[in-house]
């Protein structure tokens, strides 16, 4: 990845759309203590919010987004189906009461969040959110937690002209501690844009010494490390924080590139999730 790339900078997106490169991830956090954090970061410049049914802070993500003074149209907003919406009709209603919830026309993402609910419950819900592109309630679709099996369930429904689409994103708990190849390649094979949540996983490695050299070599913080590196694997991370000084900091990720050989040292082969693992589910 270039120097260049900003907090402005995107991908284009199997839809046609663009995705910003860097976003915001409020996630699980309570609806009091998500909308000042967002609003902030909209400040600091991020145009990418990715919420979620789950995180039950849809409502507080969109009205800080209504109180940014930004246009709708300017901000890269997400939402996901939960587990408990699978299928086709439950998905149906659950992007409804989503539009409804944060008194939006549209998102710009919208995930299946994990791949739970069975062969039939995975593909009704992507069938539901084939139907909501379609309508224009989402510019763009795609999965999250989804093992290299799953994604292959869902391709050969595709193919096989069962289903329509395309899938846009996928993402995932990526790090250092879990780079996760495999889906990684499968993805981009297809040209799908890969997000990274947690890419900081929940500060578990930050004290390790990798990071801590590499941190004192080009003059940045563990955390801002770890955010370049994803980037550099061209990845979109998502950053969370509540601190208004740690979001712009994590946002400050654009004016140096590791090495090469500084990213083979942050190889480390291991397989450590720090969140839910779905995409070893083998249902």
């Amino acid at each position: 990845m270039a120097k260049s790339t900003n907090l402005r900078s995107t991908y284009r997106m199997n839809s046609g759309h663009e995705i910003p490169v860097l976003g915001f991830g409020p996630t699980h956090s309570p609806s009091s203590k998500t909308e000042e954090p967002t609003l902030e970061a909209l400040k600091t410049g991020y145009r990418h919010i990715d919420s979620a049914i789950m995180y039950r802070n849809e409502k507080a993500c969109s009205r800080a987004i209504q109180n940014s003074g930004l246009a709708r149209s300017d901000i890269f907003f997400t939402t996901k189906i939960p587990p408990g919406s699978m299928g086709y009709e439950r998905t149906r209603r659950a992007i409804d009461s989503s539009l409804r919830e944060a008194g939006t026309e549209y998102f710009d993402l919208i995930l299946i969040h994990a791949p739970y609910g069975g062969k039939d419950g995975r593909l009704g819900s992507w069938r539901a959110l084939v139907e909501a592109q379609q309508a224009g309630k989402t510019r763009s679709i795609g999965v999250s937690n989804y093992g290299v099996h799953h994604l292959n369930e869902l391709e050969e429904y595709i193919t096989a002209g069962e289903g329509r689409g395309k899938i846009d994103v996928g993402q995932y708990e990526l790090h250092p501690w879990l780079d996760r190849t495999d889906i990684v390649d499968w993805l981009k094979k297809r040209g799908v844009v890969i997000e990274a949540y947690s890419p900081l996983a929940h500060g578990y490695w930050l004290d390790e010494p990798v990071l801590k050299t590499l941190g004192e070599k080009y003059g940045k913080s563990a955390a801002q490390v770890m955010i370049r590196w994803s980037l550099q694997k061209g990845f979109v991370p998502l950053p969370k924080s509540v601190t208004p000084s740690r979001i712009q900091e994590n946002a400050d990720v654009f004016d140096f590139q590791l090495s090469e050989e500084d990213m083979q040292a942050l190889n480390t082969g291991e397989y450590s999730p720090t969140d839910w693992d779905p995409t070893v589910d083998s249902d």
